[in-house]
């Protein structure tokens, strides 16, 4: 074997050389290339995907941004909603309150006029009656009393006498 290695034949080289150009040469026009171009296109690919895997990111980002101001936002105009109402209805408790203490003054100061309209109506009915009384015991008591002509002319006397003293 050692004979073999050491014999160099320039003829061999000379066609191997030849031979390992037009493998070039063939893989270089019909192979390479292809190859090249399948490996850059599938880079470019590659590439594409990360920038619109990129693209989508950040938009994700701007999204859950913006889902999370309006978020905010809706909770705000919740708060706002529920502080209007409540203050709606505390306007309308305090309404209805007024309105309740104002018809409860009105019922009072018109059962007080009635009350007090009654209450001239029967002293004015007493007084009647008690002049009426007093009237029909005073004639009983003076017929009873003037009967007698001399104590009658007494009694004017005294009236008199009354008089002249005040």
């Amino acid at each position: 074997m050692d004979a073999l290695i050491n014999q160099f034949s320039y003829g061999l080289f000379f066609w191997q050389i030849i031979i390992l150009l037009i493998v070039i040469f063939i893989l270089g026009k019909f192979a390479w290339k292809p190859i090249v171009n399948a490996l850059e296109e599938r880079e470019k690919g590659i590439s594409d995907a990360l920038a619109s895997a990129e693209k989508a990111k950040l938009e994700m980002a701007r999204l859950t941004n913006e889902n999370e101001q309006l978020l905010k936002e809706a909770r705000a105009e919740r708060d706002e909603i529920l502080k209007q109402a409540k203050e709606l209805k505390d306007k309308i408790v305090a309404d209805a309150k007024h309105e309740a203490q104002e018809s409860s003054k009105k019922i009072l100061e018109q059962a007080k006029r009635e009350i007090e309209e009654q209450k001239n109506l029967a002293l004015a009915e007493v007084k009647n009656q008690v002049s009426s009384l007093s009237l029909d015991i005073a004639r009983k008591v003076l017929t009873k009393e003037f009967e007698d002509q001399g104590k009658q002319e007494s009694f004017v006397a005294g009236l008199l006498k009354d008089v002249k003293l005040n």
